[in-house]
């Protein structure tokens, strides 16, 4: 089973179009395009009847003191956490791509609908965690169906790794319901896994490191 993208390359950096924000030189950050990137597949196991794709940052800092803090830097050696920035599952085993922009064309304030994907689009949204993260947002508050793009913090000292993983599965689908998370989803998958595929980018707003994409 394999797994690529012509929007950019396993362990390369993801260009800002793909993200919520990109670097701002006079705010630190700046909002981007937000568009989802293309993603491709192909060799699905005998047996499989559905697909589910999950983006997850592996390098959220599990403590938020320091973070888009001026005059503090984020440090490299405090424990990280899961944030997941796309949960989608019920994709039908015939697909064979997701077009750049296809699930995610720009930033929706205060969210973007689901579970049910609108324009006849195959497939069904979890909810990603900017649902959280911006639930003490006046302005940005609600519920973040589907994709949104990396935005780490403009002060952290390292480089984010976003993992796009797409699961092959045994079940036409998944059992979750609502307004379900990523990890309810890995957790409901357990056991009707058949394979899967991983694809990585980096991205950072720190200009102090490599510049993204």
């Amino acid at each position: 089973m394999k797994l690529w993208s012509d929007s950019f390359k396993d362990g390369a950096g993801i260009p800002g179009e793909f993200a919520f924000c990109v670097i701002d030189p006079a705010a630190h950050v700046a909002m981007s395009a937000n568009r989802n990137p293309h993603l491709a597949w192909s060799d699905l196991p005998a047996g499989t009847k559905s697909l589910a794709l999950i983006c997850h940052d592996y390098d959220v800092p599990s403590r938020g003191d320091d973070v888009n803090q001026e005059g503090k830097t984020v440090p490299a050696d405090l424990p990280r956490v899961d944030f997941f920035h796309w949960v989608l599952v019920d994709l039908p085993a015939t697909t064979g791509a997701i077009a750049d922009g296809q699930y995610c064309n720009g930033i929706t304030p205060r969210g973007k609908g689901g579970p049910a994907i609108g324009s006849g689009q195959p497939g069904r949204h979890g909810l990603n965690d900017y649902t959280g993260w911006f639930a003490g947002d006046a302005e940005m508050a609600g519920d973040y169906f589907g994709y949104d793009g990396p935005c780490p913090p403009w002060n952290d000292s390292i480089r984010h790794h976003y993992v796009f993983t797409l699961y092959a599965l045994d079940i036409d689908r998944v059992p979750v319901d609502g307004k379900f998370t990523g990890q309810q989803v890995r957790d409901a998958i357990r056991g009707h896994i058949l394979a899967e595929a991983k694809l990585t980018g980096t991205y950072t707003l720190n200009p102090g490191l490599a510049t993204p994409g």
